[in-house]
């Protein structure tokens, strides 16, 4: 078994582009994954100095850019590469630009209760909610409502949601341990992905390129 590990923020265009390519790299005909792979997503925050409650993202445009900081304005390159991938990004919806953590601590719950199979979906749900309708996933209502299907309520949600409590302060550990590591592994950008603990493969690599590497991977690193 392949363990390939993905550094990753819930707001990154490529993580999102990048999941896409995995999966059909990982993919047969049937569309199934490759069984002998396991996924595990990990933290990255492109904005890891950003209030609890985030920003305004017109604000902030504006503030980097000047005049030109139009939120709907995107880069053609990046709309033709999530398109290529059947994804449609509304950066037009998009009000405000969110602290992550709240997104990894659910992630990294999903992650320990439900096993990585799980963990990949809500991944998904965190993408789809921020990329295609504008939702702010650094709210507590929009997490707990994506939260909801994977058993995540009661007194449990606001630990996970919120970093209070034990289980809150377990997750944050786990989150810092992980962000540390990745500045280890060398992982400076994302989409990062390490395989079998050791190999960085960084960026949105082509379906191609991933296929190719992975394979040699499970050669050199299966367990």
């Amino acid at each position: 078994m392949l363990e390939i590990e993905i550094f990753s923020d819930a707001i990154c265009p490529w993580c999102f582009i990048g999941k896409r390519r995995l999966e059909a790299a990982l993919s047969d005909e049937n569309s199934d994954l490759d069984p002998n792979v396991m996924l595990r997503w990990r933290p990255y925050m492109l904005y890891p100095n950003l209030p609890a409650q985030g920003a305004d993202r017109a604000e902030m445009l504006r503030r980097r850019f000047g005049p030109r900081g139009d939120k709907g304005r995107v880069p053609a390159a990046i709309l033709a590469e999530a398109a290529s991938q059947h994804i449609e990004l509304r950066y037009d919806l998009i009000e405000r630009t969110p602290n992550t953590r709240m997104a990894h601590r659910l992630v990294e719950w999903v992650g320990q209760t439900l096993g990585w199979q799980a963990q990949h979906e809500i991944v998904e749900s965190l993408f789809q909610a921020y990329f295609c309708d504008g939702k702010d996933v650094g709210d507590f209502t929009t997490v707990a409502a994506l939260a909801q299907p994977y058993g995540l309520h009661g007194r449990e949600a606001p630990q996970v949601l919120q970093g209070s409590g034990e289980l809150g302060e377990r997750l944050n550990e786990e989150i810092d341990i992980q962000l540390h590591r990745a500045t280890e592994l060398g992982v400076c950008g994302v989409p990062g992905y390490v395989m079998g603990g050791a190999y960085l493969l960084p960026g949105a690599q082509s379906v191609e390129t991933m296929r190719a590497i992975i394979a040699r991977a499970k050669e050199k690193f299966s367990t």
